[in-house]
């Protein structure tokens, strides 16, 4: 039996704050508890809880928000900014047409520039981006019943059977492992045996890791 993906989960020094920001560039209402519900566009759910761990390096995982035009582009990145967010450097080469950006705490994300044919009809997140091997991808792919529709090159990508973003794995290179992750999934998962014959860990009460280390985190209904 598969697993749904409940929610991307943000561990955040300030969760409302956090939510604010989120809720804001997304243009979605948050619910009582904070969470940001799903988009009419399949977009994922959105949690933020608690967490001191401070940030220490780029994170391994960032949401790839699309566009339709240079204008919609200019105004994600201008409603960002507002927002609190900023302009952030990890490399990417003055040529890129995307921008990358950074949430208040630090979380990066790029505006995809017009164009972009991998994330066309993803929705407004049209992707959350991260590092890891093809095998990660693999066992999402299995994890959660979502078909690869990228596996070549060493990069995989999944997306569910309906549509709405796709989640992707890219390298190597491959980013080193530094600090607690900051955005991880939120499973429902109804057959925990199955993920561990899969290939994941238990490393404690509710959490286990996929096959590259990435935490995750277990619900109930």
């Amino acid at each position: 039996m598969t697993s749904d993906l409940d929610a991307i989960c943000f561990r955040a020094h300030d969760p409302a704050a956090l939510a604010r920001f989120w809720a804001g560039l997304l243009r979605r209402e948050a619910e009582g508890d904070g969470t940001l519900a799903p988009a009419a566009d399949g977009g994922f759910r959105l949690r933020f809880v608690r967490s001191d761990e401070p940030k220490i390096a780029q994170n391994r995982a960032h949401f790839d928000l699309t566009s339709e035009s240079l204008e919609e582009q200019r105004e994600t990145v201008a409603r960002a900014l507002e927002l609190g967010g900023q302009h952030t450097d990890v490399g990417q080469l003055p040529e890129e047409e995307h921008v990358v950006l950074a949430d208040p705490e630090g979380n990066e994300f790029c505006v995809i520039e017009p164009g972009n044919k991998f994330l066309a009809g993803c929705g407004f997140i049209g992707a959350l981006s991260c590092d890891g091997t093809p095998e990660v991808g693999r066992f999402w792919s299995a994890a959660l019943g979502w078909p690869l529709v990228w596996d070549q090159d060493e990069e995989t990508a999944i997306q569910a059977p309906g549509g709405g973003p796709k989640i992707t794995w890219g390298g190597p290179p491959y980013m080193p492992r530094r600090g607690a992750d900051r955005l991880i999934l939120d499973l429902i998962a109804p057959d925990v045996d199955r993920l561990i014959s899969l290939g994941a860990t238990r490393t404690g009460l509710g959490t286990m890791t996929d096959p590259d280390g990435n935490e995750f985190r277990l619900l109930t209904r």
